[in-house]
């Protein structure tokens, strides 16, 4: 059942009021029309369009091949769907890191070509310049720890992050420095969720979890995944709630062997 239409806008400031009286905020991806107006109107309270599209819709290995002209692409069609939810966009890799400037106008295109609300960025203290710089232009920030897929090479491994002192130590003294710097929320990816309840209770803004515990503000996952659209990517966190790549098989094939047999279309399937 879809939500009603005239439901309030969620908007970053939703959000805040969202942890400030405890309710969880409900976060899923989002790439394309079709599925992020159903998405939207089950009554998601974020859909990301995140890049990893570069993965789910692309096939690539990273997030990192994808571009700005892309992501503009998948962002533009989401908000087109978007009547409820907050839609929030990732910047793509390359597109901010390193170059205040450029972060502003990678920021400001997506803004102006996709009617998208807010922009998402991965990093700590590293990229706090050109979140400050992207906020003087009135465009809303969502900051991203723990593990950061642009940074992959980096890490060189998809496994948990901030799991010894010194990475969860830097960890808590990003997340403060970007609640600071004035991001509306923090998503944290696969981190300790010890580490992420702490984080949770000493900023001010949401923070937005995947595989990082239930003592934060909200959940996020890849629709693809917990759809079971996508099957090689089963991480512990994810939960799959449906199983339509299973389903979408089975129609495909029934649809071939109907046309092999010339069961379809039928007399009534024809003018």
């Amino acid at each position: 059942m879809s939500v009603q239409s005239n439901v309030r806008r969620v908007t970053t400031n939703t959000l805040q009021e969202m942890k400030n009286r405890g309710e969880k905020i409900s976060m899923l991806t989002a790439y394309d029309y079709s599925m992020a107006r159903i998405v939207d109107e089950a009554g998601i309270d974020v859909m990301l369009v995140g890049d990893s599209a570069s993965n789910v819709m692309a096939g690539h290995e990273t997030t990192l091949p994808i571009t700005l002209d892309q992501m503009i692409y998948h962002a533009s069609s989401v908000v087109r769907a978007a009547k409820r939810s907050l839609v929030v966009v990732d910047m793509p890799f390359g597109s901010y890191q390193g170059n205040s400037k450029e972060a502003l106008n990678s920021a400001i295109r997506i803004m102006k070509e996709t009617g998208g609300h807010a922009v998402k960025m991965e990093g700590g203290e590293e990229i706090v310049e050109s979140i400050k710089r992207i906020l003087t232009a009135g465009i809303p920030v969502m900051g991203h720890l723990g593990l950061t897929p642009q940074s992959i090479y980096k890490f060189g491994t998809y496994q948990v992050r901030a799991r010894e002192g010194e990475e969860a130590d830097r960890l808590l003294r990003d997340a403060e420095l970007l609640d600071q710097s004035g991001v509306f929320a923090i998503v944290l990816e696969k981190i300790p969720a010890k580490l992420a309840s702490e984080v949770a209770k000493r900023v001010q803004v949401p923070v937005i979890g995947i595989g990082a515990g239930a003592d934060v503000d909200g959940q996020v996952l890849v629709v693809h995944d917990m759809l079971g659209i996508t099957q090689e990517f089963s991480p512990r966190f994810l939960r799959r709630y449906a199983s339509i790549g299973e389903t979408m098989h089975h129609a495909v094939a029934q649809y071939v062997a109907d046309v092999k047999s010339r069961d379809f279309p039928n007399a009534v399937e024809q003018y």
